[in-house]
C-alpha cells in the first residue's frame, strides 16, 4: 500500500481533535505493520483461472467449470478431498487450462490428516504436467510423466537409510524417460528436498512453488505464524509453457485424508526476452540429482519469523501506549492551564 507523505503530514497536523490525531497515527503503524508482515509481492497478480476456494464455484458450476476431478476424490463445500482414511484409494485434481506464462507462484492450502498414529501414507504431489488427468502408481499418476512433480510423502518405504526424516518434502523433474521408484521413494531421480512435520497438524498447513527465471524455490508455512519458510532453492530448472498444475493422493496398505483446501496462483513478471520466447517445446530438465541438498540456501526458521512478528508488535503497543500517555498529558496540561485563567 502506497502513502502521500505530503498529504498525509497536511492531514495531520490540520487536525484540530487531538484524539483523533493519536488515532490516526496508531492506525498508520498498524498498516506498516501489516504490510510488513504479510508483504505482497510487487511483480505478480493472481490468476482466477488457475485458482480455487471455498466454496469451488470451479469445481460445482458446469458453465464455468476449470477443474477436474479424477479417481476417488471427493468435493465438498469445505475442503476438496484427494483420498479419504481408507486403504488403495487414488484421487486427482487437475486444471482444465493450461499456464500460458512462463513465470508463476502456486500457493497451496493442503491438509494432511488421519486415524493413524505411528502408520500412515502414502502423500500426496504437486503437479506441473503435460498431460493431465492420468492415474497410474506415483501417488495416483502416470509413471514416465513429463514435468515437475512437488511430492509430499508422509511414509519411506525403504529402511536402508535413515538420512531423512519423514514426512518429507521432494521436487522430481522428469522429461518423460526416467521411472520414479516408489520401493526407493525416487531418490535416484529427486533434485532436492526438506523435512517438514505437515502431517497431523491443527494449524493450518501451506505450501508455495515459485518458478521464476529457470529458479525454483519451495517454501513452507507449517508453524501457523502466517511466515514462509526456504524448504529448498534448485537453479538451472527448465520448464516449459502450456502445461497443466494438478494435485494427486494415493494411499495403499496404510491410509490417511488428503484434503487440498485452496489454491492461488500468480503470474510473474517476465523478463522482455523470456516473454517472447516461444517456450512450449522447451524439455524439462535440471541439474543433477541432489536429494535434501539444501546446505546452499540456510532456510529461513518459522520461529525466527515468528519472534521478529512479537517484537514488532511489542514495538508497536509501545508506540501506542506512548501516544496515548501523551495525549492524555496534553488533556491534563490544557485543563490545569485552563483554570489558571
Amino acid at each position: 500500500m502506497k502513502f502521500d507523505r505530503y498529504r498525509l503530514v497536511v492531514y495531520l497536523i490540520s487536525l484540530k481533535n487531538k484524539k483523533m490525531y493519536f488515532l490516526t497515527i496508531i492506525s498508520l503503524f498498524f498498516i506498516t505493520f501489516i504490510n510488513h508482515t504479510f508483504p505482497q509481492e510487487p511483480d505478480s497478480y493472481g490468476v482466477h483461472d488457475h485458482s480455487l476456494s471455498r466454496p469451488y464455484t470451479n469445481i460445482f458450476s458446469t458453465s464455468r467449470s476449470y477443474w477436474h476431478l479424477t479417481g476417488n476424490t471427493l468435493a465438498t463445500d469445505r475442503f476438496i478431498r484427494l483420498t479419504a482414511d481408507t486403504q488403495s484409494r487414488t484421487g486427482g485434481l487437475w486444471d482444465t487450462i493450461p499456464v500460458s506464462y512462463p513465470d508463476w507462484e502456486l500457493q497451496v492450502h493442503f491438509k494432511v490428516h488421519g486415524e493413524g498414529g505411528n502408520f500412515f501414507g502414502d502423500g500426496l504431489a504437486i503437479w506441473y504436467v503435460r498431460d493431465p488427468k492420468l492415474t497410474g502408481p506415483v501417488f495416483g499418476y502416470a509413471d514416465h510423466f513429463c514435468g515437475l512433480a512437488i511430492i509430499l510423502d508422509t511414509y519411506a518405504n525403504t529402511n536402508d537409510d535413515y538420512t531423512n526424516t519423514y514426512p518429507f518434502i521432494s521436487a522430481v523433474i522428469n522429461n518423460g524417460s526416467l521411472h520414479y521408484d516408489n520401493d526407493r521413494d525416487g531418490r535416484d531421480i529427486t533434485v532436492a528436498g526438506c523435512e517438514a512435520a505437515f502431517r497431523g497438524r491443527d494449524l493450518d498447513t501451506r505450501i508455495a512453488i515459485r518458478y521464476q527465471d529457470n529458479r525454483l524455490i519451495v517454501y513452507t508455512d507449517i508453524e501457523g505464524v502466517n511466515a514462509w519458510a526456504v524448504c529448498f532453492i534448485v537453479d538451472n530448472v527448465h520448464l516449459p509453457t502450456h502445461y497443466y498444475f494438478g494435485f494427486t493422493a494415493a494411499t495403499g496398505e496404510l491410509s490417511d485424508n488428503h484434503d487440498i483446501i485452496s489454491v492461488y496462483t500468480y503470474q510473474l513478471n517476465s523478463n522482455e526476452d523470456r516473454e517472447k520466447e516461444d517456450r512450449k517445446n522447451i524439455i524439462p530438465s535440471a541439474p543433477s540429482s541432489t536429494m535434501g541438498n539444501t546446505t546452499n540456501h540456510t532456510p529461513k526458521s518459522s520461529k525466527s519469523s515468528a519472534l521478529k512478528i512479537f517484537f514488532i508488535v511489542s514495538l508497536l503497543v509501545i508506540i501506542c501506549l506512548i501516544g496515548i500517555g501523551a495525549f492524555y498529558y496534553m488533556k491534563q496540561r490544557r485543563y490545569h492551564s485552563s483554570r489558571l485563567y
